[in-house]
């Protein structure tokens, strides 16, 4: 059975030969009710704080919740970014190393070419030689 300050307030009791003085218990039921009052409002007052921290509670868990979903998905960027960097420093390295490979090719035939054309200038110069040596043998030869 529930007991509100207004039944306190105005209870009634019966009275005897010698019973109570009625200013007396008035008095004190008076009271009674207003400590009732005041915790029933303290009491209300605790539960609506109670309910608003539950609601924060509740936000905070939702907002931690996201807060890691967060943490997670940049951590998978970061490692698909690195992946794709790592991938991107080995196809230029290889693009790197066949452009060398092929620069080299090139300077080994240019090299290749230069050599048969000092080697063709020497065969002339030795053919230039022994041909002028002969014309000047016809010419100042006795």
């Amino acid at each position: 059975m529930d007991l509100t300050p207004l039944d306190v307030r105005y209870q009634e009791f019966p009275t005897g030969l010698r019973g109570y003085r009625k200013e007396a218990v008035r008095g004190y039921l008076a009271r009674v009710a207003e400590v009732m009052e005041a915790l029933i409002q303290e009491n209300e007052a605790l539960r609506e704080k109670v309910r608003s921290l539950e609601e924060e509670s509740l936000r905070l868990k939702e907002a931690e919740g996201e807060l890691r979903r967060a943490v997670v998905a940049a951590e998978k960027i970061a490692r698909e970014l690195k992946a794709q960097a790592e991938k991107e420093a080995e196809l230029i390295r290889k693009e790197a190393q066949a452009a060398k490979e092929q620069v080299v090719r090139e300077a080994a035939e240019e090299l290749k070419r230069i050599r048969g054309e000092i080697e063709r200038a020497r065969q002339e110069k030795a053919l230039f030689l022994a041909q002028f040596r002969g014309l000047w043998r016809a010419t100042w030869s006795p």
